[in-house]
């Protein structure tokens, strides 16, 4: 039986904030990797029952990922994330966005600053992700979506994932 991993998700209202804190059972650039190559995000980065498939990807500073999610019956939901520092194996920033499958950003729906690290946690990896939203309003927005709910299935994908890796 594997050890409780460590999942938090936290508010804060006062800043647009939600930060998670999510432990994974793998070293640290081996999850790296899973969060910045295309190949890798395809196979985990959506809620079940969703896929994921990528449309372009270019990790770099100033470069992007376009993407989409989509539903067992075929819908797509796209997304556009803009990169904007990278310190590899650390940490990379980057602004994310709703879009089109053309890349058009839709501005009638939220958008965020993400600031993701890693750091090892024994022989695990910690990945510390925080969000800022514009307003509370957007914040609140998300979190009506299924924020959390979103977040906790599709981190349970990458579990499967590094599992399944390190067989």
């Amino acid at each position: 039986m594997k050890a409780q991993l460590q999942f938090d998700f936290l508010v804060n209202k006062e800043n647009n904030t939600i930060t998670l804190k999510r432990e994974f059972a793998a070293g640290r650039q081996l999850v790296w990797d899973c969060y910045t190559k295309s190949e890798l995000l395809d196979q985990w980065f959506a809620p079940k029952p969703f896929i994921t498939k990528t449309k372009s990807m270019d990790f770099r500073e100033g470069g992007h990922w376009h993407y989409a999610m989509i539903d067992p019956e075929g819908k797509e939901y796209w997304g556009w994330t803009d990169y904007t520092k990278i310190n590899q194996i650390d940490f990379y920033e980057s602004k994310d966005a709703f879009s089109d499958s053309e890349g058009n950003k839709n501005t009638d729906l939220p958008q965020a600053e993400w600031h993701v690290s890693f750091s090892d946690k024994s022989d695990n990896t910690l990945v510390e992700t925080t969000i800022t939203y514009k307003s509370l309003s957007d914040l609140e927005a998300v979190i009506n979506m299924g924020m959390k709910e979103g977040m906790m299935s599709t981190l349970e994908r990458l579990d499967e994932l590094l599992d399944q890796m390190s067989k």
